[in-house]
Parts: C-alpha cells; structure tokens; sequence
C-alpha cells in the first residue's frame, strides 16, 4: 500500500462495462513527510474518498477486489481515506 493525495476526479463517458457506477480519482503519490514523490494516477475509488484528501492504495490485480465479483480492468485502487499518521522519530505526517 502507499499513501496518496487525491487531487482531482476523472468523468469519462465511453467506458467498460465492467467500471460503470466505479468513481476514478486522480492521484498525487507522496512520502511519509507528506511531499510529492513520483508521477500522478488514476485509480478507482472503493471509500468514497473526495479531493483533497490523504487516502492509501493499491497496485495491481488486488485493486479490483473490492469490486468483487465483477472485475473491473484496473491496476491501481484507492482502499483507504486516512485520518492521520505518526512517524517513528515523531513527526506527524498529517
């Protein structure tokens, strides 16, 4: 799992079948200090998570298994809105 910023959404009209009804978000993968790192994705959305916030998620085949039993054609999904988190020399992420 990694952490991410979602930081904006996806509407798209023409789809397949199998992602009808599924929210895609745009993703803004970050560290444990909380900065940027890496390029942004799209992912769906299991949580109803919205812009602006700190979510967690996956990568690969397990993205589609909240969807369970369709699968949706995916390779990165959001599976978690975080409320915070602490670092081991203290900091707080957020």
């Amino acid at each position: 799992m990694q952490l991410a910023r979602v930081i904006g959404d996806v509407v798209v009209t023409r789809k397949d079948e199998n992602l009808t009804g599924i929210k895609l978000m745009v993703l803004q993968p970050i560290a444990a200090d909380g900065s940027n790192v890496g390029r942004t994705l799209v992912a769906v959305d299991a949580v109803g998570a919205g812009v602006g916030e700190t979510v967690f998620f996956v990568r690969g085949k397990e993205a589609s298994f909240p969807f369970y039993p369709v699968l949706p054609p995916v390779d990165a999904g959001i599976v978690g809105i975080v409320d915070h988190w602490d670092l081991a020399d203290g900091g707080i992420g957020q």
